[in-house]
């Protein structure tokens, strides 16, 4: 889920430091497409800055993950258009399904023959037993965090919280915030620490970006997973979420715009009654 505006006004300096743990390898190459995977659309430079290379250095790597498929380029119009287009790297579709997904095409025929015996309804229930596992993370993840005295009805919080658990399931997920202003730290970082944060406009929001969909085929098929990945996000944080983009639509990024600036209510961490927590 991903927003191109935002990322045609971020900064260089804007990339954050780590990725989640979708790649097991330790290769400078495999660090690279990881860099580009989480962060992407991306330059060679903020690769380079990132992974504390040369952007000439990044290239090489780039121009091999690019011949093999796994990565392509987009080009990056700048600010009212002018200039020439920045090149900006993203993992292809091909990229993504190397990766390796958690479930098997027999699951998706076997899902088609559930939908036609028993309607959408039972595959709205499979949906929510795979996302079950989000939300008793993220349950947990608060808890513990209130436990240490964090402020846990603070939105942002809970945001960095969903995006933190989003990115251990291996979601590659992390977080770009809107409506900073220019100077200060950039937009796009991952789970930044409170004593690091920017003030912030009071209409402010987040964009949680997912870099990797262990559903994607499953979910290009049956859009109710996508609903219910949602639906799960707004529960959680206790407000309206919206979705920008998502990869089994062709989206490069799944980005979920999230408004800061909105106070959840008290009990938003509390489960639905509907929903398994495993």
């Amino acid at each position: 889920m991903y927003s191109p505006d935002v990322a045609r006004t971020a900064p260089d300096s804007s990339v954050p430091t780590g990725t989640g743990a979708v790649l097991t390898g330790d290769s400078t190459r495999e660090r690279v497409l990881q860099v580009v995977l989480t962060h992407g659309p991306v330059s060679a430079a903020e690769v380079g800055r990132q992974l504390d290379l040369t952007a000439a250095a990044v290239r090489r790597h780039l121009d091999v993950l690019s011949e093999e498929g796994t990565v392509e380029i987009k080009l990056i119009a700048g600010n009212r258009g002018a200039g020439r287009p920045s090149r900006r790297y993203v993992v292809s579709h091909q990229g993504q399904a190397d990766l390796g997904d958690d479930y098997l095409t027999i699951a998706t025929d076997a899902l088609g023959r559930l939908a036609q015996m028993q309607g959408v309804e039972a595959i709205r229930l499979v949906a929510q037993d795979r996302f079950a596992e989000v939300e008793r993370r993220f349950l947990e993840a608060i808890t513990a965090a209130e436990a240490q005295g964090e402020s846990v009805q603070d939105l942002q919080v809970r945001t960095d919280t969903l995006a933190r658990v989003l990115d251990e399931l291996g979601f590659a997920a992390s977080i770009r915030l809107a409506g900073l202003p220019t100077t200060g730290p950039g937009p796009d970082r991952r789970h930044a620490p409170q004593s690091d944060r920017t003030s912030l406009p009071v209409m402010r929001a987040a964009q949680i970006c997912q870099g990797h969909c262990p559903l994607q085929e499953v979910a290009a098929r049956f859009p109710e997973f996508c609903e219910e990945e949602t639906e799960v996000f707004a529960r959680l944080l206790g407000v309206d979420v919206r979705r920008l983009s998502t990869m089994p639509t062709g989206g490069h990024v799944c980005t979920t715009h999230v408004p800061l600036g909105r106070k959840p209510p008290a009990r938003a961490d509390r489960p639905s009654s509907g929903t398994a927590t495993g």
